[in-house]
């Protein structure tokens, strides 16, 4: 997880954007470095770049790969892999970003299965800006089934209620990354019912899905201003099990077994790396 936790300069976009361009040939991204939302691309785009340079692996030796359903996974061969390490050697990934968020969730093994990962999360936060939590929880209902919406609004009071409902939101965006369908994807046909841990899409269960939700707390600077971000994110995998799992991460310590977080200084510093 990448943390946006400041402004950047012109020099810093230069610099990422000459890295995507050289480096992430199936990707066009125009050249806009007054927005913002440009340069947050352009950071979450560089998170597989970044990956497997922890892993130590020169951009020369894997490809990126592309299924028809827009799911990505990276293939690497080095000289002296076998045949069988090579078939489960596949790393497939997804990447989120919103506010001052990037992710990537990633996974190892063979094609057919890395490639059923998703990841999505939702900043605790109200659209239109200003708004009540009530009233931004109804203007949301369409995205939700009735059943859903009964658990959101029965806590009455409005912390409970926006975490419920960024919870299934994140939850719902990483399903549908997982399958590989469009952000425009009606997410009125996916019912998850965290508390007794099932998930169902267009009315069928989601069995063999494993669902992992935690909670990420950002400190970002807005002018001189330091302000708490938080958000609830989501990852989905099929591992083709018999049954739904849900994983919570409620600790630091749990989350910090198996999510990675860095912040733009520690990107900018390894970005001149990332082409090598």
């Amino acid at each position: 997880m990448l943390s946006l936790n400041r402004e950047y300069t012109k020099e810093e976009y230069d610099a990422c954007y000459d890295v995507v361009k050289e480096c992430i040939k199936h990707v066009d991204v125009p050249y806009e470095p007054r927005d913002a939302n440009s340069f947050r691309r352009l950071m979450n785009l560089m998170l597989p770049l970044l990956m497997m340079r922890h892993r130590r692996i020169p951009r020369a030796k894997w490809q990126d790969n592309c299924n028809e359903n827009g799911k990505h996974w990276i293939q690497h061969a080095p000289e002296d892999m076998t045949a069988e390490k090579f078939r489960t050697s596949m790393i497939g990934y997804s990447l989120h970003l919103e506010s001052s968020l990037c992710g990537m969730a990633m996974t190892q093994g063979v094609r057919e299965k890395v490639v059923t990962i998703g990841l999505g999360f939702k900043q605790y936060a109200v659209e239109p800006r200003g708004a009540s939590i009530e009233a931004y929880v109804e203007s949301s209902s369409h995205k939700f089934t009735q059943s859903e919406m009964e658990a959101i609004t029965e806590v009455k009071e409005d912390e409970p209620m926006l975490r419920r409902l960024c919870v299934t939101l994140a939850l719902k965006q990483a399903y549908i990354k997982a399958i590989g369908q469009p952000l425009g994807f009606d997410f009125s046909r996916l019912e998850f019912n965290v508390k007794d841990g099932t998930a169902k899409g267009d009315g069928l269960p989601l069995i063999g899905w494993e669902f992992r939700i935690f909670r990420v707390t950002l400190g970002v600077a807005r002018g001189e201003e330091l302000v708490q971000e938080y958000y609830e994110c989501a990852t989905a995998f099929f591992r083709n099990t018999s049954e739904t799992k849900f994983l919570w991460h409620g600790t630091q310590k749990e989350l910090e077994s198996w999510v990675q977080f860095i912040n733009i200084d520690q990107m900018i510093k390894v970005t001149p790396k990332l082409t090598a």
